[in-house]
């Protein structure tokens, strides 16, 4: 009740720039989703709001541009899909056959990278996916694949957040 309490009194003069300090830390889910979407509903008001946060899977839906902050430095800002291509790289796309499918003939555009292969599986990394996953499926229907799914890799703000971690730790010999 505080951290809504506190919400609403720092909207009472309705500010352009909010400051939020962990905002649905210790809340019910229902009270946390209503902190979230009166956040993202105040987001489209075109005024600025900054939260500070270690809850990464309501950063990834509330936020435009993410910092990952160690010791007060900045090691990584952008929106979520540039933290991710910097981070863990470009794209990767798991293509799935419904049967065993000999795959050695497959034609593999330039900016794909072939990252694992398997009768019923191959892992792609694809440098502009809106530019070649077109192709693929082109060559795929061409050569009459068994094709079950063909979906992006799952790739998290956490994921982001722990590589980049990891690397601060590693570059500074800090644990």
């Amino acid at each position: 009740m505080r951290q809504k309490l506190a919400l609403a009194r720092a909207m009472i003069h309705d500010p352009g720039v909010l400051l939020l300090d962990e905002p649905t830390s210790a809340m019910d889910p229902e009270s946390a989703r209503l902190v979230r979407d009166e956040i993202a509903r105040l987001k489209s008001s075109r005024r600025t709001i900054v939260i500070c946060s270690h809850n990464l899977t309501e950063v990834e839906a509330l936020a435009d541009k993410i910092a990952v902050i160690y010791r007060g430095k900045i090691l990584i800002q952008g929106s979520l899909e540039e933290l991710k291509v910097h981070a863990l790289g470009e794209p990767r796309y798991e293509l799935l056959f419904s049967r065993d499918w000999d795959s050695s003939g497959m034609k593999i555009p330039a900016g794909v990278r072939v990252v694992s292969r398997s009768p019923r599986q191959i892992l792609l990394q694809v440098s502009h996916p809106q530019e070649v996953n077109s192709a693929i499926l082109k060559e795929l229907a061409s050569r009459s694949a068994p094709v079950l799914a063909f979906q992006p890799e799952s790739r998290s703000l956490e994921q982001v957040y722990l590589k980049v971690m990891s690397n601060a730790r590693e570059y500074t010999n800090v644990h």
